[in-house]
């Protein structure tokens, strides 16, 4: 527990150390979306820490207006860059960002059954955190006139997902403590990752936003409300009785949220535009 602790409080330390490298190269978007990533994950590992354990449609709504703002995000905001650097090594990035994403999500499972030094849960979060905010700085890096919108997009999962794993954690007897770690994890990667510099040549940045669009995407999809037996949203029900009527209605409830989410994407552009 201690040694949670130490590292979720290390990782913040060091958040707020490259915070203010950030800031002297005013990086403003970039610190943004990094802080944003940071309180809305401690805040939902604060929700979930103290909340009774029966909360399915929060946790539903949670991830399905973040998937859905994601989705729309991704589509509208790096798929179009890909693709307008160039048409063929554009769409070859986001078929192997898909693909990347989906190995990668395997290897975290595969290594979830080792013994890691701060818990699965945390560990999983953690290199999510980390390689997304890897593609976000080399983003935000390059394309210095991008609007915030997609980077806040892309972090609007934190706050769910912190609150699940952190019910998780205290169902299972553990201090969510360390949750900081990917909490932190974002904005230290993007930072850091920002200070890359892409060659020129169309055919390379093609493939890189196309593999950051891939990639976002199936964050996003990954992060689709599931209600079915044995999901997420099952684990958190503590009803009697038939749980698959229960289950249908958060469906209906997954398909509303992920669309709201999209919705809130457009009208917050046609409002920056």
């Amino acid at each position: 527990m201690i040694q949670r602790s130490h590292l979720g409080v290390a990782a913040t330390g060091l958040l707020v150390a490259l915070s203010v490298l950030a800031a002297r190269v005013n990086a403003w978007k970039l610190l943004g979306i990094s802080w944003v990533a940071f309180l809305a994950m401690a805040g939902g590992v604060a929700l979930g820490r103290r909340s009774p354990g029966d909360r399915p449609w929060a946790l539903v709504w949670g991830y399905g207006l973040a998937s859905g703002a994601m989705v729309t995000s991704a589509a509208v905001f790096l798929v179009p860059q890909a693709i307008a650097h160039d048409p063929n090594f554009g769409g070859f990035g986001v078929a192997f960002g898909l693909l990347a994403g989906f190995a990668g999500h395997t290897v975290g499972h595969r290594l979830a059954h080792h013994d890691l030094p701060m818990g699965r849960t945390t560990a999983a979060l953690s290199a999510h955190a980390f390689a997304a905010g890897v593609i976000i700085g080399i983003v935000y890096g390059n394309m210095p006139d991008l609007g915030p919108i997609l980077g806040l997009a892309i972090v609007s999962h934190k706050g769910p997902a912190g609150y699940a794993a952190a019910r998780r954690l205290v169902s299972n007897g553990r201090e969510p403590t360390a949750l900081l770690v990917p909490a932190a994890g974002v904005g230290i990667a993007a930072i850091l990752s920002s200070l890359i510099d892409l060659p020129a040549a169309p055919s390379v940045r093609g493939v890189v936003f196309g593999f950051a669009a891939g990639i976002f995407l199936h964050v996003a999809m990954d992060f689709l409300p599931q209600c079915e037996l044995g999901s997420e949203v099952h684990e958190l029900l503590t009803v009697s009785g038939d749980a698959h009527a229960l289950l249908d209605r958060l469906r209906v409830h997954g398909v509303l949220s992920t669309a709201l989410g999209g919705v809130a994407v457009f009208l917050a552009w046609v409002v920056v535009t």
